[in-house]
């Protein structure tokens, strides 16, 4: 009598771990995914589903549900989001322009960092052949496209800049892998064509760099 009474308290008890079918836990990955303002990780999803739910299973088949679709399930670093298919994206331009525009040097900054990650503020000098203001750096710090990465082991231990996450989702890539060629940069106007290794030219930065200005919206669009 008292063997089938505790097995009968419990059986009730690990129902109530048992995780939601696979095809409930897809919708509550694409509820997440929606109402997000800002790319989730796995970790991230995880924590708001149910006890035994599996996000990156449910993950994959979201993702297959979307293909072909408007709207896609893509991977920015190593967090998900939703986002409008590249091949529709000239239908969200007008509201995409944003009113922020970056100098030829932040421009040839911010490039330098993502094809030479993670650098140094001398190294990044050293590539532009100019010096690089603290403004610059603390712009694309400010709008989330770069961060502080781990100080080098050399004398003085200079900090290294890097990517963000912001930074990926925002053009669209995976990873730094994804990044258009120098070549494909120069056709776009986003590099002038220059000797290698010298992205600047002798003048201070900031003198008649300023007229230069390009919309950071237009960066990277083929």
């Amino acid at each position: 009598m008292t063997d089938e009474t505790t097995t009968d308290l419990e059986t009730p008890r690990e129902s109530l771990f048992e995780a939601p079918p696979l095809a409930e836990q897809e919708r509550m990955i694409e509820a997440m995914l929606f109402a997000s303002a800002e790319p989730l990780s796995l970790p991230e999803m995880a924590a708001r589903m149910p006890h035994g739910c599996d996000p990156a299973e449910a993950l994959v088949l979201l993702r297959r549900r979307y293909e072909g679709r408007g709207v896609n399930v893509v991977r920015a670093g190593d967090r998900w989001a939703i986002r409008t298919a590249p091949d529709l994206g000239f239908l969200m331009r007008q509201e995409a322009v944003e009113t922020r525009r970056l100098s030829r040097a932040a421009i040839e900054t911010l490039a330098i960092v993502a094809y030479h990650q993670p650098v140094t503020r001398a190294e990044i000098e050293e590539i532009r052949g100019v010096a690089v203001s603290k403004g610059t750096v603390d712009q694309l710090i400010e709008m989330g496209w770069l961060k502080l990465g781990r100080r080098r082991m050399t004398p003085g231990r200079p900090v290294t800049f890097v990517t963000t996450t912001e930074f990926l989702d925002h053009f669209g890539l995976e990873s730094a892998r994804d990044l258009p060629g120098l070549a494909e940069l120069r056709a776009a106007g986003l590099l002038e064509s220059r000797p290698p290794g010298a992205f600047g030219t002798s003048v201070a930065e900031g003198e008649d760099e300023g007229e230069d200005d390009i919309d950071q919206s237009e960066m990277f669009d083929e």
